[in-house]
Parts: C-alpha cells; structure tokens; sequence
C-alpha cells in the first residue's frame, strides 16, 4: 500500500509530448493538491522533447512552438528532467520499482514500419524515419546521406512523406534559416534531386494529409507541385468523407487546385500521384533504378482494388513513408504486429491477461502512432485517471525518497543531464546561431551535447 503521508512518486520513460502531457495531467489532478506528487521524467537523448526535436521537420516552427508549452510544464518544481538516461542498459523495470509508486512508458515511435515489397532490401531504398532523423541531427544516426538521385520516390500519403518530399525538393539555402546543423546543410547543398515522387495507393479524399502540410508544398519559390487531373476521382464513399470532414474536404480541395493549376515552369517538381499501388522497387547491380506501382480504382466503399495495369517510374532513390513503429521496450510485453504495449485505458495488461501494478503507457505506445500531437492529451488523462484509481492498490517503493534515484545514478556513473542543463544546452545552440542570423545551430554530437548541458554523475 502507498504511504499517503508522501508525496506520490511516478516515473515516466519518455521526454516527447506524451510523457509531459502525462506529468501535467498528474500535476492538476486532486492527487497533486492533496498529499503531493513527486514526477522524475527519463530520457536516452540529452535533450528532451522527443519526436518535437528530433521528428519534425527544421521548417515546421508552427509545430516547434509547441515546445513553448511543454516548457511551462517542465519548469515545475514537481518534475524532474533525467537526460541521456537510458531504459534497459542504464535503469530497467526492477530499478524502476524499487523507485517509484507507479511507472509511466512513454517512449512513442521512432522506427520505420515495414512494408515487404520485392526490392526493399536494394541499394537506394530508405525509411523515411533514418531519414528524418538524419536532417533532424540526431546523434545517433551518420553524419552523411547519399542524394545522388536526381528523381526520388517517397511512397505514403502522410505528413512525414510530405515533410521528406518538401526537404528533397528545397534547396539548402531556403533551409538554412532553421536549425539544421552544419552537416546537414553540407549534405542538402549536394542534393541532386529536382523531381520528387508521392506515391499514395488511393485517392485525394483518402490521403491522411493535413491541410496546413499540404499547402506548404508551394511556398517554396523553387518547388512546383503537380497533380495528375486524371487522380481527381471520388466515389459515393469518399464525397461521404468529404462531407462529414472538413479536413478531408480541404485536402480535397488543395489537391484539386493542384491539379488545375497553370505550369510554373519552377526547377524543382513535387508530383502527387493518387491511385498507385507502389508494388515493386526494381534495382541493377543492387542500387534502385525504378518503381513499378499498379493502378488502381476506387469500388465504391472508399477502398481500391487493382486494375491489372502497371506503369515504371525511373527513380534513384526511394523513401518509404508508411508509417512509425515503436520499439519492443524490455520486461513488458508487446504486440509485435500493432507496435504497442497491451493495456486497456493505459493500464498495461500482462500475460495472463491482467493488469501489471503500477506499470502505464501513454502516446504512441499506448495507441499506435496515429493522430496528431495533440491527441497525446486524451491518452495522458485517460492514462492518469486509471493511475489515480489505483492508488490504494499500488506497491509502495523501497527507496520513497526524493534524491534516491540520484544516488543510484551517481553510483552507476551515469552522465546524466538536467532541465537546467537543457537551459544551458538552448543557450549555447542560440549562441552558435547568432553570429549568422539563426535562431539556433542544433547540436549534433551527443558528447558536445552533454559538455554544454554540464552532465551530472
């Protein structure tokens, strides 16, 4: 049984939106006015804020800001920010109880999920998660990417293909107002490519784009974007989706003004193709050389079914955006097919078909990696609300203490960094940028990251 005579004491497994999302549902619940929560949140990287710093596109400020409100969060004095820590090698579940009331995984998804098509394995085929992680400067990733092909294929109808598309299609100047690093900017400047291939299976009323995403495409003064007239079709099913969805409608309509819009005669193309089943990445000497996709047509439901004609793409290269997949975190169990944690409301379910005490999801791992940002709000108050049901239920710790966690990291020589080192690290990427004009120089190398965040243990 917990102590009610202390503060609770949680630990969350994950910096990004979720895991914060999680702490501040936690910090305005009764719980919290009551008798006190304690939150420690624990990342692998050195900084925090997950797929924000290290998922999302350099050009996307929109979407950064977020990081404005999840710094009020982490500014509380209820949390704790423990960087470049990492679950399975560093802490694992055991420590993990040994520690706290209750555990929160909010470790989301940063793999490429798999899509088997013949080719896959070929020289010149990527994920478009390795991708992103690559002009995100992420660390762990090489400081190098080959884009020697001059026509590309990203196949998904998603915001990632579209944020893959956006960045092979600009050039390195356009984005060397953001914070991408110096690496990155080398790599872009070498880009080679000036037509770049979206390939979707369905039509404009089925693609998952979001408006803002969508438009974006043309704001580049080098990109022109272009649409097939002949993918301008919708069947009973998919004028339903129109109408009862703004958004899809929206799409729709993006998509069309594509479709009608006058040559610009700009350097660099972005073609959206809709109705093209991606069935085959065909190579020569084990480099990509093509894709072969099938046509399809809509059967009246909103899916599609294929017609029995092909068509040959010559690309170079090809990034498959189909989707994240989470990790398989130790000591949990996990759907390998979903990509998730078995639970119900966040609640993780055990083998035997039971809940684990003490032990939650929330994000990504919880649900899949589907919906947008802000959808990680709904799942942290669900997730929270089971915690604080079970309570009464829950073990108490070993080591209840605030500063004993410390302890066992400082024993461990764990070089691990602070929210206040997060200050320190903001401040020294600023002042990288300011002597060109730029906000910020993101920091790539994970031990220059932790000198200016000033490591602890």
């Amino acid at each position: 049984m917990t102590d009610q005579n202390r503060p609770l004491r949680v630990g969350i497994v994950g910096s990004g939106p979720a895991g914060i999302y999680a702490a501040d549902a936690l910090m305005k619940s009764d719980v919290a006015s009551d008798r006190g929560v304690s939150i420690d949140i624990f990342e692998r990287m050195p900084a925090p804020f997950g797929l924000i710093r290290y998922g999302v596109a350099p050009d996307h400020p929109r979407i950064k800001g977020i990081i404005t409100a999840l710094h009020k969060v982490l500014d509380k004095p209820e949390v704790r920010l423990f960087g470049n820590v990492d679950y399975g090698s560093d802490i694992d579940l055991g420590t993990l109880h040994s520690y706290y009331d209750a555990v929160i995984f909010a470790t989301g998804a940063n793999a490429d999920r798999a899509l088997s098509i013949p080719g896959i394995g070929l020289d010149g085929s990527y994920g478009a998660a390795d991708f992103v992680s690559w002009y995100d400067g992420h660390p762990d990733v090489p400081r190098e990417w080959p884009l020697n092909a001059e026509k590309v294929a990203v196949l998904g109808v998603g915001n990632v293909a579209l944020d893959v598309a956006r960045v092979l299609a600009k050039t390195a100047d356009e984005l060397l107002e953001t914070e991408i690093p110096h690496n990155v900017y080398e790599g872009l400047k070498t880009n080679k490519a000036t037509e770049v291939h979206v390939f979707g299976r369905r039509g404009p009323a089925q693609a998952k784009f979001t408006p803002l995403e969508l438009k974006e495409l043309s704001h580049s003064p080098n990109v022109e974007v272009i649409v097939d007239p002949e993918d301008i079709d919708y069947d009973e099913a998919s004028e339903v989706a129109r109408r009862s969805s703004k958004i899809v409608d929206q799409v729709a309509n993006i998509i069309q003004d594509y479709a009608i819009r006058d040559p610009q005669g700009l350097p660099n193309k972005i073609y959206l193709h809709f109705f093209e089943n991606p069935t085959e990445i065909l190579g020569e000497d084990g480099k990509v050389v093509g894709l072969r996709t099938e046509r399809t047509e809509l059967d009246g439901t909103g899916n599609v079914r294929g017609t029995g004609k092909f068509n040959e793409w010559e690309v170079g290269a090809v990034y498959r955006a189909v989707g994240y997949l989470s990790e398989n975190i130790a000591k949990l169990p996990f759907d390998e097919q979903a990509g998730t944690v078995p639970n119900e409301a966040g609640r993780v379910i055990g083998d035997n078909g039971e809940p684990l005490n003490g032990i939650y999801v929330t994000g990504w791992i919880k649900r899949g990696p589907i919906g947008l940002i802000g959808h990680t709000k709904g799942d942290a108050n669900e997730t929270i609300a089971c915690l604080i049901e079970d309570i009464p239920n829950l073990d108490t710790p070993e080591y209840p203490g605030k500063d004993d966690i410390i302890e066992f990291l400082d024993k461990q020589r764990v070089p691990y960094t602070t929210w206040d080192g997060w200050y320190r690290l903001d401040a020294h990427e600023r002042s990288l940028g300011e002597p060109h004009g730029r906000e910020r120089i993101k920091v790539v190398e994970r031990d220059e990251m932790l000198r200016a965040s000033g490591a602890e243990g």
